[in-house]
């Protein structure tokens, strides 16, 4: 294990230190929630042409309990392991460059779970629908995530593991929408 997070802890430091101050506006953008609004309300408009009336309500509604069980469930497990967020940790704080920092604990990041939630549901549910909306989340997602680990706010494993968390419960609760949207 000890192997594992030292290896977590060198990545964190190279991949933090591919950043400048030049680029960090961008990253801070990138990273803040209020930035991706407008994305939002397009993801919106589309499941909204996607989907018929009647059955919207009902895919609205799996969307927000997947969003709330992503960023409750990232909060337990935070508070569960009590890992450092890089910003907070001494073992790497001398080594990297960090242009914001969060809370005290940061395993896992609920960043990743949330945007890989939407991901996997929205290309389950809609991509086929949409030719390049599989690729745009996932750009979208790839990109939020990595922006955790440029402004120092997660390691890489944090965000692998949310990353993965999100995409799972994505997938669960997509076909579980698929099956009660087509039973009314």
């Amino acid at each position: 294990m000890n192997e594992l997070i030292s290896l977590d802890q060198q990545l964190l430091v190279f991949l933090n230190g591919l950043g400048s101050s030049t680029f960090d506006p961008f990253w801070l953008l990138v990273t803040g929630k209020w930035f991706w609004i407008p994305f939002y309300v397009i993801l919106l408009y589309l499941v909204y042409k996607a989907v018929p009336r009647k059955k919207l309500i009902f895919v609205l509604i799996f969307i927000a309990i997947g969003i709330t069980i992503s960023d409750q469930l990232a909060s337990v497990f935070k508070h569960g392991v009590e890992r450092l967020r890089p910003c907070q940790d001494p073992m790497v704080l001398e080594k990297m460059r960090f242009v914001i920092c969060g809370g005290k604990y940061g395993f896992y990041s609920a960043h990743a779970s949330s945007v890989f939630f939407l991901f996997s549901f929205l290309s389950i549910l809609i991509g086929k629908q949409y030719k390049y909306l599989t690729f745009i989340l996932l750009f979208w997602a790839i990109l939020v995530s990595y922006s955790r680990i440029y402004v120092g706010v997660h390691y890489p494993m944090d965000v692998a593991f949310g990353a993965g968390v999100g995409f799972l419960l994505g997938g669960f609760l997509a076909n579980l929408t698929k099956k009660v949207i087509n039973k009314n």
